[in-house]
């Protein structure tokens, strides 16, 4: 039988105004550092830490660690709470037996020259050679960016690129609305633009769970007229001639949501005929082209594809949480996630929920009481069928599983 090594993970949240004292508190509840530090800490921190360089110095004296990764958050998740309001600091630790961290920070200097390389040949070996981790090797990439530096996208598209199948998973600092007021930290360094991140490779596997918080409605439809973004026949019948039949035909509830806000859900994979729930790229519908029988749709369009019109509001997201989060927990019976990390949206919350620590809440309800920490975003990042994306209004989990060393 292969060895499994044994993950440590420990979570924990403060709400001291004075940094200094949150990190000792959060240094307390995380309990005694295994031999050799925590291999990885990740800390969030909000704006109302208004010394928040001073983070990686304060972290290095109080919690032994050998590799740190975090930034600054509108809302802060950890010790079993979601604080959006006020000064937060928190932590997840974790011990990660034969697994190897490698660290890496891009600006978009960086971002110019990989694609230099690229088409001077090189290929995906320039961006293995800037991240540093092994081609082939890499079991998941926790990545953290800055919304007003930098281009998620670009970064999302290279790590996809040189790392096919990763998991890659991750979010926008928040906090500030304009440039130069959020801060990344990786290791000793505090960085005010760019991103950060870290690959993990060896012992460990990483499971997600993406919760784009819709629900379907209506049934799936065959892309048969598009242009980029723009939608205009699905089923071989003009994107209004279904429209008006799609709404003649939904509840009253349902219709009102959709005229509040309609969504279209596409499929990634080609080869599926029919896509279950969570496997739709989640997409606003923008509204009409204005002289065309036709809708403008946030996301290139494929004439082919699989789309459904979808609907998103505190029910319905409540709804697909617990779907998504069950069915996790359903392929996992006798095999608990060590530990997690949420990237969720600035827009979900208490105010979407009208209440408190919701997602927090329906995850140790539902998967268990594995440490869990992270932060509210601008944007989040997490995997949809085989494509990596940049999401808004979605929770996106990071789940850690141990492995066999060597697997």
């Amino acid at each position: 039988m292969p060895v499994i090594p044994s993950m440590r993970w420990a979570d924990a949240l403060s709400t001291a105004p004075d940094l200094g004292q949150a990190v000792a508190a959060c240094s307390a509840a995380l309990g005694e550092a295994p031999e050799g530090g925590f291999d990885l800490l990740c800390a969030f921190v909000s704006p109302a830490h208004e010394d928040a360089d001073d983070l990686p110095e304060l972290l290095a004296d109080a919690v032994p660690h050998r590799h740190l990764l975090g930034c600054t958050g509108g809302g802060v998740i950890g010790g079993g709470h979601e604080v959006e309001r006020g000064p937060a600091l928190g932590l997840i630790a974790a011990r990660l037996p034969d697994v190897e961290v490698t660290p890496f920070a891009l600006d978009l200097g960086d971002l110019a020259d990989l694609a230099g390389e690229a088409d001077a040949g090189r290929g995906p070996g320039a961006w293995s050679d800037r991240v540093g981790a092994a081609p082939g090797g890499a079991a998941a990439f926790l990545v953290l960016a800055d919304p007003f530096s930098f281009r998620p996208e670009a970064l999302i598209a290279g790590l996809e690129y040189a790392y096919p199948g990763v998991p890659v998973v991750g979010g926008l600092a928040s906090g500030g609305q304009h440039p130069g007021i959020n801060r990344l930290y990786l290791d000793g360094e505090v960085h005010a633009a760019g991103a950060v991140g870290v690959a993990l490779a060896g012992a460990v596997r990483v499971e997600t769970v993406v919760a784009q918080g819709v629900r379907g409605i209506g049934r799936p439809h065959l892309v048969t007229r598009a242009d980029g973004q723009v939608l205009y026949a699905l089923d071989g019948r003009p994107v209004f001639e279904v429209l008006e039949e799609l709404f003649a035909e939904l509840p009253e509830e349902d219709a009102a949501r959709a005229s509040r806000g309609l969504f279209l859900g596409v499929s990634q994979d080609a080869a599926n005929d029919a896509p279950e729930h969570g496997e739709y790229l989640i997409r606003n519908v923008l509204g009409a082209l204005e002289g065309k029988d036709a809708v403008v749709v946030g996301e290139q369009l494929r004439e082919g594809s699989i789309v459904r019109f979808h609907v998103r509001d505190a029910a319905t997201s409540a709804e697909d949480l617990a779907l998504l989060l069950s069915a996790y927990a359903a392929r996992h019976p006798d095999d608990p996630a060590s530990g997690a990390l949420l990237f969720s949206c600035l827009g979900r919350g208490e105010h979407l929920y009208g209440e408190p620590d919701h997602d927090t809440v329906a995850f140790k309800r539902i998967v268990g009481e594995a440490p869990l920490g992270g932060f509210f975003c601008n944007g989040e990042i997490g995997p949809v069928g085989a494509g990596v994306y940049l999401h808004g209004y979605t929770s996106a989990f990071a789940l850690f599983h141990p492995a066999p060393a060597g697997a």
